[in-house]
């Protein structure tokens, strides 16, 4: 099983972080709120979201990645596979993604004289009280909406990005930095359009855990939601999402597909 995916995808992730945290904390409060926590986790879980997709693909087009550019896999794999790495990736993601949500979603002021200390004094100590107050379960909650979120979202963002690869390079001819760009940002656009609605969802269903219980499961949040806000609720953050997803992608397809020629 090739590696380079994996280390490819690790060092990509966290350079596409670096740029997208001040973006993704804003809808909440303070520009890099958290950034510590979510450098290391966000880049292993894109390694396995690329390694994933990666080995995927090889095994259902027999096509190394290096070949993949000059003969193009069937587009029914490419997004099998990245589906797979999408229910894969979301698995690994849910801990890290719960912590980072309720760590940004804690407004709460740092401790002063006479002022309320913060719920959570850092990343370890956040999964730590979850555990206690909630059980091993508790570092799960809303996973099944990240499940449902990003298995076919990322389907549909590999696809987009090969695609658009493909169509924007000549005939035999690997796609150039403007390309990778090009593609990475239009793939982080599309997916997070499919994928806003049940990122809301799954916010609220990881932040439900902060007071006496309000949803029963994924279903009663999303109709609980519609009919206490309307339909639109479920669109809510898409333009910073898009705002974000572009510049985001863009530099981690490109970082991606760079690192990929340096170490193969």
């Amino acid at each position: 099983m090739p590696v380079e995916e994996f280390v490819a995808g690790w060092i990509s992730g966290a350079v596409g972080l670096i740029l997208g945290h001040p973006l993704d904390t804003v809808k909440v409060l303070g520009f890099f709120k958290g950034m510590s926590f979510p450098i290391g986790s966000v880049a292993v879980v894109n390694s396995v979201l690329f390694g994933t997709y990666s080995n995927s693909l090889l095994l259902l087009s027999s096509t190394s990645h290096q070949a993949r550019k000059t003969q193009p896999p069937n587009y029914g794999h490419i997004f099998v596979a990245g589906s797979i790495a999408g229910f894969v990736q979301a698995y690994c993601l849910a801990p890290f993604d719960l912590i980072k949500v309720r760590l940004q979603n804690q407004t709460e002021p740092r401790a002063r004289p006479g002022v309320a200390p913060s719920q959570y004094r850092g990343p370890l100590h956040c999964a730590r009280t979850i555990l206690r107050e909630e059980g091993p379960q508790g570092l799960f909650r809303g996973a099944w909406a990240l499940v449902l979120r990003d298995t076919p979202t990322l389907g549909l963002y590999f696809l987009t990005y090969e695609g658009l690869s493909w169509w924007l390079t000549s005939d035999s001819k690997e796609p150039g930095s403007a390309t990778m760009l090009v593609a990475g940002g239009f793939a982080g656009i599309i997916s997070w359009t499919t994928a806003t609605p049940l990122d809301v969802v799954k916010a609220r269903m990881q932040m439900d855990g902060l007071k006496q219980r309000e949803y029963r499961g994924l279903l009663d949040c999303m109709v609980s939601s519609a009919r206490q806000e309307g339909p639109g609720v479920f669109f809510k953050g898409l333009t910073l999402n898009s705002a974000r997803a572009f510049p985001v992608n863009a530099v981690t397809f490109f970082s991606y597909e760079h690192l990929l020629r340096l170490l193969s």
